[in-house]
């Protein structure tokens, strides 16, 4: 089975998080974290990396916290996995960190999974934050 790792749902989420309250002032870390249920040290992890990506912007002192840096249908679900996991690589002939396969030139399941990986990211770009706003709205409608 291919999972997302908690990096990625829980990013996604907290960017949602942060969509909702777009044009509203920034949230701090423990509203999120409390909204969303994730740990505030491990939510700060994740923020920090999204900040270094220039999704989100963090204001300090009182009445600060994170807000998202572009207008929510600007920022695609894409956008922000990849800044938390890096690029889709289903598997390990893939990933760009890992030792290379001795296989890699003559195998054609490495083609099947690099343009499986492609139209996940491709799909994964199609859907930004403002899609995931309205389909609250539709499941609380």
């Amino acid at each position: 089975m291919l999972k997302l790792s908690t990096k990625g749902q829980y990013g996604v989420r907290a960017m949602f998080e942060l969509a909702k309250n777009y044009d509203q002032g920034p949230l701090t870390i423990k509203e999120i974290a409390n909204r969303q249920d994730v740990s505030v040290a491990y939510l700060e992890q994740l923020l920090n990396k999204l900040r270094r990506s220039k999704l989100i912007k963090s204001q300090k002192g009182p009445g600060g916290g994170y807000a998202i840096n572009k207008k929510p249908e600007e920022i695609s679900v894409g956008m922000i996995l990849n800044s938390l996991e890096g690029p889709v690589a289903i598997t390990q002939c893939l990933d760009p960190t890992a030792k290379g396969c001795k296989r890699v030139d003559g195998c054609v399941a490495r083609l099947l999974w690099k343009s499986l990986g492609e139209k996940i990211e491709d799909f994964l770009d199609t859907i930004n934050l403002d899609d995931l706003l309205k389909e609250e709205i539709k499941l609380m409608g």
